[in-house]
């Protein structure tokens, strides 16, 4: 009924883990998960990211354009401030008009229109060009007649606007087509009633090769300065242009390459008739999108694999050290029945002989020898406890001296010989006496082969064979001490050397051990620079061999 409860109590602790670790682990990891994957599939569907780098690009353009606008503003704006008064005579308004072209080499054409006619030079440099020239005699022929009928109405507008009417529209030049843009403005000493207008035409050569690609690149750094990332590049073209790859731009930042715009945005003031665009340098917002998915997914893939890989691991170990502490458990109850037995037995032959009892000398020398040997398995009890204290606390020290090794054991075995027959064992002893001297702690060896033959003595229940062999092999010397026991599963061969462990054999648990012989044994082998090794099977018997080295690199006392 106990060993029931006992097992019923373990499977109840195991659930009441495993119930923890659902609720506290489990649970709110897979929740987690679980939220990270939605979210990602609704990034996929919906093409979140997609939109908010589109919405990212539209206020990029929206500043770019803001940037232009007010450039071409202060570039206006110095120009105006040259321009003359319209009262003075034609000469001098050319000489003054003349003098702006010279400090702005960026305007084509200058003019001034009042009541008394129109005034317009163009670049005395460019004048040899036919386009230009023809552009030159176009405007001086059109802009009288439109400013004659138009120029009040336009005076009245640029006084609502408080800043200049821009026209832009495509020309001609040597290399193609080009789109020039001109400023319309007043002149502010005059009153607002007189209808004066004066222009200035931007050379279209230097907005498409200058003015464009330096404000692009402009806008393009600051951008990467400020966020970093895949690399931008922007376009300025016409508005009106086919948006497949065959797209013709006016200018362009560094590394645009081909291709059309993600996010494009027309010109709504001063180059009305043209757009800028913007995309990635080698991809675009679909493929980046995508990527940043796919490697999400990736990211939150090995992350889940981490996750279960801890929640395995944390369940190993906390079911690793339930299981120690059960065998701790174990050992104590067990320690207790070992050393309860001999005890008992001291106490009741002793108590028979203090009461004179026993009157043959015989019988008393018997009883003498009982508690001898009983005294001497709780000596041997005690000492394992101890030596595995010392061991767990780091403080079991090891004197080395160079030793009779077939001596110590023949004498270890002698002591144990009446034990070995008295149980009925066959008993085989085969040790080579011209072993040369070993380098060993004498107190560790011996306790080490006694563990092994009690191991022997007590878990062979049919056929009682043990037998002990001494020997060399090479550069090694092996201490065999074998048996045709119960034997060891293969499952328990690699655990059996663990503090505490006992195998799962119905005859093992029935028979009172603590569980520390075997561990006690292998870490005596190991300071001694040696191996130990087991060979068994079930029901035939097991065999356990030592290896020590006949020269040890320790020559002084070993602390363990």
């Amino acid at each position: 009924m106990k060993l029931k409860r006992r097992a019923f109590l373990g499977g109840f602790n195991r659930f009441r883990l495993m119930l923890t670790l659902g609720l506290a682990v489990v649970l709110p990891a897979a929740a987690l998960i679980y939220v990270n994957f939605s979210q990602l599939r609704a990034f996929e569907r919906d093409k979140v990211l997609e939109a908010a780098i589109h919405l990212d690009f539209q206020e990029m353009l929206a500043i770019t354009e803001k940037k232009i606008n007010k450039k071409v503003y202060t570039m206006t704006e110095d120009a105006r401030s040259l321009f003359p008064s319209p009262d003075i005579d034609d000469e001098e308004k050319e000489k003054a008009l003349d003098l702006i072209l010279a400090k702005s080499p960026w305007l084509s054409h200058v003019f001034l229109f009042d009541e008394k006619g129109f005034v317009m030079l163009s670049q005395p440099q460019q004048m040899n060009d036919k386009y230009i020239r023809k552009e030159h005699e176009h405007m001086a022929e059109s802009y009288p007649q439109w400013f004659s009928l138009e120029g009040k109405g336009m005076v009245e507008d640029i006084h609502k606007r408080t800043r200049p009417l821009f026209m832009t529209g495509p020309t001609k030049r040597a290399d193609g087509e080009a789109y020039m843009t001109t400023a319309v403005f007043v002149l502010p000493q005059l009153s607002n009633d007189r209808v004066v207008l004066g222009g200035v035409t931007f050379d279209s050569c230097y907005l498409q090769k200058t003015f464009f690609p330096e404000m692009l690149e402009e806008s393009v750094t600051k951008k990467m300065s400020e966020q970093g990332g895949n690399p931008l590049a922007m376009i300025v073209y016409p508005a009106n242009m086919d948006m497949g790859h065959d797209l013709k731009p006016l200018a362009t930042s560094s590394g645009w390459g081909e291709g059309k715009p993600e996010v494009m945005r027309k010109f709504d003031d001063v180059f009305r008739g043209l757009a800028v665009g913007i995309k990635f340098q080698g991809t675009s917002v679909e493929a980046l999108g995508q990527t940043w998915v796919h490697r999400s997914f990736l990211i939150l893939g090995f992350l889940s694999l981490m996750i279960i890989g801890g929640l395995v691991l944390t369940k190993h170990i906390v079911s690793k050290e339930m299981a120690l502490a059960r065998l701790k458990s174990d050992f104590v109850s067990n320690v207790s029945h070992e050393l309860r037995t001999p005890l008992a037995l001291i106490r009741l032959y002793a108590e028979t002989l203090e009461l004179g009892r026993i009157t043959t000398q015989e019988k008393k020398q018997q009883y003498y020898r009982i508690i001898r040997k009983e005294s001497e398995r709780l000596t041997a009890l005690i000492n394992n406890i101890l030596d595995f204290s010392r061991i767990e606390a780091g403080r079991k020290e090891y004197e080395f001296r160079n030793t009779d090794i077939a001596e110590l054991v023949r004498n270890t075995l002698e002591s144990y010989r009446y034990q070995i027959e008295q149980q009925g064992f066959a008993f085989e002893e085969s040790i080579d006496s011209n072993l040369p001297a070993v380098p060993v702690d004498r107190e560790a060896i011996a306790r080490a082969l006694v563990n092994l033959v009690n191991n022997a003595l007590k878990y062979s229940s049919d056929e009682k064979f043990l037998g002990v062999k001494l020997y060399r092999e090479n550069s090694v010397v092996k201490l065999e001490v074998a048996d045709h026991g119960i034997g060891i599963a293969r499952r328990d061969l690699s655990k059996i050397f663990e503090k505490f462990y006992r195998a799962g054999d119905p005859l093992v648990h029935n028979t009172k051990g603590s569980g520390l012989g075997l561990s006690l044994v292998r870490h005596i082998t190991h300071a001694h620079g040696g191996e130990i090794a087991v060979e068994s099977i079930p029901g035939k018997g097991s065999k356990f061999t030592l290896s020590l080295p006949l020269v040890s690199a320790v020559q002084q006392p070993v602390s363990a």
